[in-house]
């Protein structure tokens, strides 16, 4: 991976205590100033791979390599991670509701994360806290910053959690599922803030499962299948052309934006394999139509036009 990344990923390997492997080899990066999408099925090791990129895998066992500014962070001790969880790496939970801590106020955890990485008074604090919670469509933020997270609902706590992730203008955040619970308005009120993040030369990584939201904010996109790397590169590139067939059944899945309307939109046949099944060969070879006798081997990633996807069909 490129090693002047702001953030690189390289060989990514997450085991259960049993030896079974949640992640196998995943490589990636994310550069200043550019939004990288993950993509794939729920189970493919999206949230995984940005869990272990934030140092939150209790009881798991890791290895590769995972480098944040040139800085090795995997195995890093906790009271090193304290500077920069929330003020250099921020993140978006996906599930807002076990995020916050349900017996604390939302603004008084907000507050809480700005004075530990930032000089100010308890007053600036809350004032930066009711500012970020507006600017996220929050109804009344003063308000709001005032009530316990069970008071709010799913879509006011994921503004919530979006507003803190964005706090000390971090500069890497990890979304996950951002616009999850809320409306296109405010989808879309999001999306602008996430580009404008990277205006300031931060980078973003976002999970989600919206080829919509890809395509209208990623600026590269890395595509999981069962814990590992099919797919990855430009984005519009990888939309208008994808190389890996779990891609192009990805994209054939979605609804059209125009055109005759399908009755019917195609499915992907079987489900994604256990951990302690996932196949010797190409991950995705029992659910793929152009299965073939090479598939039985595990293809490695092959270079097309500025993007490498593994698929033994590249190298026919």
């Amino acid at each position: 991976m490129d090693s002047e990344a702001l953030l690189a990923v390289s060989d990514l390997r997450v085991r259960l205590p049993g030896g079974a492997a949640l992640l196998e080899g995943v490589s990636l990066a994310v550069e200043s100033g550019r939004s990288l999408g993950v993509v794939g099925e729920s189970g493919s090791g999206k949230s995984l791979t940005a869990l272990a990129v934030m140092g939150l895998l209790p009881g798991l066992a890791a290895d590769g390599c995972v480098r944040f500014r040139g800085r090795e962070m995997l195995g890093l001790r906790e009271r090193d991670w304290r500077p920069v969880r929330g003020r250099e790496i921020a993140m978006i939970f996906q599930d807002p509701m076990t995020a916050f801590l349900p017996v604390r106020r939302i603004g008084d955890q907000i507050d809480e994360q700005i004075r530990l990485h930032e000089n100010l008074s308890r007053k600036a604090a809350r004032a930066r806290t009711v500012r970020l919670l507006g600017e996220m469509g929050v109804p009344d933020p003063d308000q709001a910053a005032r009530r316990f997270p069970h008071q709010l609902s799913g879509g006011l706590r994921q503004r919530a959690m979006i507003a803190m992730a964005l706090s000390c203008a971090p500069s890497l955040l990890i979304a996950d599922e951002p616009t999850t619970a809320l409306d296109v308005t405010v989808q879309a009120q999001i999306l602008v803030l996430l580009r404008r993040l990277r205006e300031t030369g931060a980078g973003v990584m976002l999970i989600t499962h919206d080829m919509g939201v890809v395509a209208q904010s990623c600026t590269d996109v890395v595509v999981l299948y069962a814990g590992v790397v099919v797919e990855r590169g430009p984005v519009r590139d990888v939309l208008d052309a994808p190389l890996h067939p779990y891609t192009q059944a990805l994209l054939a899945a979605m609804p059209p934006l125009d055109g005759p309307r399908p009755e019917r939109l195609p499915a992907i046949p079987g489900q994604p394999p256990a951990p302690d099944a996932r196949p010797a060969g190409c991950v995705f070879a029992p659910r793929c139509v152009f299965v073939r006798e090479a598939c039985g081997t595990r293809p490695p990633m092959i270079a097309r036009g500025g993007r490498e996807a593994a698929c033994v069909l590249l190298a026919s």
